[in-house]
């Protein structure tokens, strides 16, 4: 369910650009995104049950409450979202599974946390996955999360690292339409490489840094989930697609005859895409 939010946002407090947008489609990319990667993540965490744990930038509310399934009656999950077509989107979803009471959904920003007083140093966990690399000051971000968490409770960082990405056969059209997308982050102050520095933001923050790997997010043409992998690789490129063309990173005829090209190769036999998650977990000192 969605609480009325403790903390009334405001521009000012809110100087993330979230490139991919709230769209329908969107909402169904992330959708499948979840589907893909969810059990991964969740097998990443070693949850042992009864936790009580925060997860900052919910979106869709879909991992949010399989870790409550996970936590179990005797845990305790609060979602923290900013845009309210997310949260809607969440809660309905959750209604419609019959989960409308097992994840408490509030509105709020990653960098002002709408927890009380007494919320405060009292989660086991807080976690974040594919927000860091959307605001400008990610640092801040992780700050919050550490406040959150009591002594010797964990924080867990998911992010991008996107070069990363690699197709095989190369395909050069990608290769270019995937640096004009990573270009797109730069210029709206965000950082496609955040996966990279996980870690340093853990200790950066205060946190000792415990754990450190990643989720392998890859596919080929033989697998039956390939054309999920394809959708969805086409689908992140769409949402940045007016940012690569107002920024001149990409004229739209050559991002329509790379995207052809990227359409072109995923039908080739031998195709095949790696990328990973970066996943790095910190623990509060005591």
């Amino acid at each position: 369910m969605i609480k009325p939010p403790l903390k009334k946002p405001t521009p000012e407090a809110i100087p993330s650009k979230y490139i991919h947008g709230t769209e329908p489609r969107e909402q169904q990319r992330l959708s499948l995104l979840n589907r893909i990667l969810n059990r991964a993540s969740l097998s990443e965490m070693n949850l042992t049950g009864g936790e009580k744990i925060l997860d900052v930038g919910s979106g869709l509310g879909q991992f949010t409450r399989l870790l409550a399934r996970t936590a179990g009656k005797k845990g305790r999950v609060i979602g923290i979202e900013r845009d309210l077509r997310q949260l809607a989107e969440a809660e309905r979803q959750a209604l419609s599974d019959g989960e409308e009471d097992l994840v408490e959904f509030r509105q709020g920003d990653a960098l002002d946390l709408p927890l009380a007083d007494d919320e405060w140093e009292n989660f086991d966990v807080a976690h974040a996955r594919f927000v860091l690399e959307h605001i400008a000051d990610p640092l801040a971000v992780v700050r919050e999360m550490v406040r959150a968490v009591r002594p010797g409770g964990r924080i867990i960082l998911e992010d991008d690292n996107h070069d990363s990405m690699r197709l095989y056969p190369d395909l050069p059209e990608f290769e270019a339409l995937w640096r004009a997308y990573m270009r797109s982050f730069e210029v709206l102050g965000n950082d496609p490489l955040i996966g990279h520095k996980l870690v340093a933001l853990l200790h950066q923050a205060g946190a000792r840094p415990i754990r450190n790997t990643w989720i392998f997010f890859g596919s080929c043409a033989g697998e039956k989930n390939f054309g999920h992998y394809i959708e969805n690789l086409l689908g992140v490129i769409e949402t940045a697609r007016k940012t690569i063309i107002e920024e001149k990173l990409l004229t739209e005829k050559e991002y329509r005859d790379k995207i052809a090209a990227v359409e072109n190769w995923s039908r080739r036999p031998d195709a095949a895409i790696w990328f990973s998650l970066s996943w790095a977990e910190g623990g509060k000192i005591l």
